[in-house]
């Protein structure tokens, strides 16, 4: 599978390590930055991924910074990338079964490193399901211009 991985300077060691472990284990890794400890701002790195996800030069992305809060919103910027902040497996499951989600965040200062393996194993395994979550999920990447529209009366 395609991935492409990007950080922020909270998040690079952790990228770095989990770039590694997914090239060995045969995905083809883009790793968009940063890669060093000098402050940078995630809002870029996080446009970066979301473009790559956008353009189709991946077909999924790790977004990492300190909390995955920040990055997380800069990469759902972009209506093409669904990213889904994560701490633990189930929802990384449930963020690609329900939200068929194709970027995951996740945050270094409190996500260790063999968590955060567990979070990609289950992400990367999960296909979408479909069925009643297709309506959701094209929801998501097509919001209403006129308000009135939304179906609340449920």
């Amino acid at each position: 599978m395609r991935i492409a991985i990007a950080s922020d300077h909270a998040a690079y060691e952790l990228k770095a390590e989990l770039a590694d472990w997914l090239r060995d284990a045969g995905h083809e890794v883009a790793d968009l930055g940063t890669n060093g400890p000098d402050s940078v701002d995630y809002p870029d790195f996080g446009y970066a991924l979301a473009a790559a996800i956008a353009d189709g030069s991946a077909e999924r992305g790790v977004a990492l910074c300190g909390s995955g809060i920040g990055i997380s919103i800069s990469v759902n910027r972009n209506p093409a990338a669904r990213c889904a902040l994560v701490g633990e497996p189930l929802s990384a499951k449930l963020a690609r079964e329900h939200n068929d989600a194709n970027v995951i965040a996740m945050g270094a200062r409190l996500t260790g490193i063999d968590m955060a393996k567990a979070c990609l194993t289950a992400f990367l395994a999960t296909d979408f399901a479909g069925d009643r979550h297709a309506r959701r999920v094209d929801k998501l990447s097509n919001p209403p211009k006129d308000l009135a529209q939304l179906e609340t009366s449920r």
